[in-house]
């Protein structure tokens, strides 16, 4: 007993040492309700939350189930849009690491993850004011009654209907994810990873504003369109995560204010507020790295005849690929039969399978 009751001792003495020495590399993150399954666990004490996170929570807990649902819609489609590329937007069930290295490491991937961390909260808790969920916030009424500039009677169209209040889901997502660090200036001596994941963040809140479209509806006698009613909507989250990807593709390295050198020309580089930016480039995601948390591209199925970052080229990183045949057993050929079932034959096909050496 004496030995086990040390070796306890031993193993808290060792986590209380890595906390110290590591805080941020050891702290849970939120992004974890994006990939737990266990909604029995929802709480506001949940120990993946921050102190500042637990403190908004208790003061507002009608907006955890839209927490989580944001995360699971921004891992969703993290891993939609890199499904085919190296860097699949892969996930562990880890609380303090749930994108591996990729969380913390200062890429164009830690980039795309916090942005699409932040549009997903906005979306997700402007979906539900809009759906008139929750009593703090509802639709947007500033364009109602001709508000916020627009149409008129006599130009055939006026606001209408129910707008997305994204005002309201934006002030959540800062005060939710935003690091309680203010004031930090980049002007002078280049990013830090805190300033350089704050500037992503709010390019993905940016994102939800420029993908947001207006819809109208006609009104009139025997179906006419004398008058239109319209109002403002977001656009579907596949949506914002295209034009995410677009801006992952298009992002801008900066300079990294714990390193000592920096060059003159990339201190005062300005950087749009609707830009992704990086601190370090990526690494190529080809060998697995287990400390680093990267899969490698062994194993994943390739598309021969592709050019693109599907391609066994791109893909396998020049290992070349093996080849299999799967054989395929489904329905063909059904038809009703009177009365009352369906027959069906059995058809077999056999396809050629590609993955990476």
């Amino acid at each position: 007993m004496e030995t086990r009751g040390s070796g306890v001792r031993r193993m808290c003495a060792l986590t209380l040492l890595l906390v110290s020495v590591c805080p941020m590399c050891c702290r849970a993150s939120w992004m974890w309700l994006g990939v737990t399954s266990a909604p029995e666990q929802l709480s506001c004490r949940d120990p993946v939350l921050s102190a500042r996170q637990r403190d908004l929570c208790r003061r507002k807990p009608f907006l955890l189930p839209s927490v989580r649902d944001g995360a699971q819609l921004a891992v969703s489609e993290c891993q939609n849009q890199f499904r085919l590329e190296r860097w699949n937007c892969s996930t562990s069930r880890e609380p303090t690491a749930v994108f591996g290295h990729e969380q913390s490491s200062g890429t164009k991937e830690t980039a795309f993850i916090y942005a699409a961390m932040a549009a997903g909260l906005v979306h997700t808790v402007t979906r539900s004011c809009s759906q008139g969920n929750m009593t703090e916030c509802g639709c947007d009424a500033r364009l109602r009654g001709g508000g916020g500039g627009g149409g008129t009677a006599a130009e055939g169209w006026h606001w209408g209907g129910c707008s997305d209040h994204i005002q309201f889901g934006t002030w959540f997502s800062r005060r939710f994810m935003d690091d309680s660090v203010k004031n930090v200036s980049t002007s002078r001596g280049g990013y830090t990873l805190i300033t350089m994941n704050r500037h992503n963040s709010e390019a993905g809140r940016q994102a939800i504003e420029r993908t947001m479209s207006t819809d109208c509806r006609c009104h009139g006698i025997s179906g006419s369109c004398a008058v239109k009613t319209c109002w403002r909507s977001m656009a579907p989250f596949h949506r914002v995560g295209s034009y995410l990807k677009e801006r992952y593709e298009q992002s801008v390295q900066v300079s990294d204010r714990s390193r000592k050198k920096t060059r003159k020309k990339d201190q005062r580089r300005p950087v749009d507020k609707h830009q992704l930016i990086y601190l370090n480039k990526s690494p190529n995601y080809c060998v697995e790295d287990r400390r680093r948390g990267i899969a490698g591209t062994r194993g994943r199925r390739c598309n021969r005849a592709s050019s693109g970052p599907d391609g066994c080229n791109l893909l396998c990183c020049g290992r070349g690929y093996n080849t299999h045949v799967v054989r395929n057993i489904q329905r063909c050929e059904c038809k009703f039969v009177w009365c009352c079932y369906v027959h069906c034959r059995r058809c077999e096909s056999m396809n050629d399978m590609h993955t990476c050496k």
